[in-house]
């Protein structure tokens, strides 16, 4: 197993001292008390970048405290300071793009120009909750009697908790931090444990761009613990979770003692409908786009490709001819195109997806069955009967699975016959289709003729299974900030 001299060689990183290896606590840097530390390896050579505390249940309940002290100041700060502050933030995020990039590419795997994605894609909240801050704004109404003023004040909604996925380890951590601030609020952050270096390298950033101690506590540790400390507190005002649908139920039922503000944007199952009068190139352009973007591994990856006959043959000789020429390995290698699957078993849910499909009559036209380990090959197939287990679950890795339908009412049926609702994509030149699909389809969010619908500037959220708020936005703000109304009387 190579050692972090080897990593940190491979990597490129030119500000090593970027890459942490402790959280960050009332503007402190800290290891567990107990000595404790969990390992964290690149998924491509096994080689290890670094070691992250476990804190116990008093050290998170130590952060959380933390949080609580800070907000009074804070919040009470003007709101345009805290947009400049922001400001900062974001002029450092962009100035250390190319290290964050590699540091995300050296311990998740994804393409290293997918990396340098992610990271404008994280800088973008930063930056436009910069300017939001200064934009929150309250309301005076009609007196309902002479002598009285109606005001309604928005107020933060206090200290926050934030739980973030592995696949996209900055932008997820900014799309929750960057509002949380702007509002006034103070957050304890827990990343992934997969990936907990980007978080510490972010949060190193916030404190270089004056984010004053508190504001930002980053926890790694026993998820569960965490878990059950952030619902379990009264101090803990809002629970932010980007993940499992399981996972996100079991926060939002140990939330409500507490009644707790939710944010939860669960798992998906996007359907991708391309109809009879879809441009084909554009089609392809989106299938490429939207299932294998991080090597699908995203919760609104093209889960479910449903193709009308009129254009399922033309559509899937394209798709065939792309998806054999995709390169998979390692991602500091400008070809690859898809790097190493987070984990393991994830390769393994790739393979029961793979063979449940062709026990039941799928034919494979491009690419290979993945083999053990964490690189999975690419693979295309098609003649597939609806009721394969990949329409019921998310496969989450580099598997495109193609499905016919005969009419727009069928392929609508299909792509809303899940309980999950998070994203679809549509591709149609009529603007009848479009019309009649995006209404009819029972998801939060939509692409049409794209497969890459997320920006800082939209509202990023799901319906049914999918989860809770939104993201991003204006609206991503308003997950932050409570209404208080003022009656006043004798005037």
């Amino acid at each position: 197993m190579g050692t972090i001299g080897d990593a940190r060689q491979r990597s490129g990183i030119s500000r090593w001292n970027l890459v942490r290896d402790q959280c960050l606590v009332a503007g402190k840097w800290c290891s567990s008390a107990t000595g404790e530390t969990a390992l964290v390896h690149d998924p491509f050579t096994g080689f290890l970048i670094g070691s992250v505390p476990m804190l116990s249940r008093g050290e998170v309940d130590q952060a959380v405290h933390a949080a609580a002290l800070a907000l009074p100041a804070w919040s009470n700060e003007p709101a345009r300071h805290r947009g400049r502050i922001l400001r900062r933030w974001a002029d450092l995020i962009e100035a250390n793009r190319e290290d964050l990039a590699r540091l995300i590419t050296l311990e998740n795997g994804k393409p290293l120009a997918e990396a340098r994605g992610e990271v404008d894609y994280g800088l973008g909240f930063v930056e436009f909750y910069a300017e939001e801050a200064g934009r929150i704004l309250g309301e005076v109404l009609p007196p309902n009697q002479p002598g009285r003023r109606l005001c309604v004040e928005r107020e933060p909604v206090g200290v926050c908790a934030a739980i973030t996925p592995w696949n996209f380890p900055v932008a997820m951590l900014t799309r929750k931090l960057a509002p949380a601030l702007a509002a006034g609020c103070t957050v304890i952050a827990k990343p992934a444990m997969e990936t907990p270096l980007s978080a510490f390298a972010l949060a190193m950033l916030a404190e270089e761009a004056g984010v004053p101690p508190g504001v930002i506590n980053v926890v790694t540790g026993d998820p569960r613990m965490i878990g059950e400390v952030f619902t379990g507190s009264m101090t803990v005002r809002k629970l932010s979770f980007t993940g499992s649908t399981p996972i996100g139920a079991m926060l939002a039922a140990a939330s409500a003692a507490t009644m707790k503000r939710l944010s939860l944007e669960l798992g998906g199952n996007a359907p991708l409908l391309i109809f009879d009068d879809a441009d084909l190139d554009t089609a392809l352009d989106t299938a490429m786009a939207a299932k294998f973007r991080n090597g699908g591994q995203s919760c609104i990856a093209a889960n479910r490709i449903y193709v009308q006959d009129g254009i399922h043959d033309r559509f899937v000789a394209g798709f065939s001819a792309r998806v054999a020429g995709l390169k998979f390995g390692d991602g500091f290698v400008p070809e690859t195109d898809i790097g190493p699957l987070i984990r393991e078993a994830a390769v393994e849910k790739v393979v029961s997806h793979f063979d449940d499909a062709v026990a039941k009559g799928a034919r494979l036209v491009a690419g290979s069955r993945p083999q053990p380990g964490r690189l999975a090959s690419p693979a295309l197939l098609v003649d597939a009967p609806h009721d394969i287990l990949l329409s019921a679950e998310e496969t989450f890795g580099p598997l495109a699975v193609v499905m016919r339908f005969r009419t727009i009412d069928k392929g609508l049926a299909l792509a809303n016959d899940t309980p999950f609702g998070l994203a679809a994509y549509v591709c149609s030149e009529s603007r009848a289709t479009i019309a009649l699909a995006t209404r009819a389809l029972e998801t939060g969010m939509v692409g049409v003729n794209t497969g890459l619908i997320s920006t800082a500037a939209a509202p990023f959220g799901g319906v049914k299974l999918s989860g809770l708020g939104r993201e991003g936005s204006r609206h991503g703000l308003d997950e932050y900030l409570n209404f208080k109304y003022l009656c006043e009387a004798g005037f």
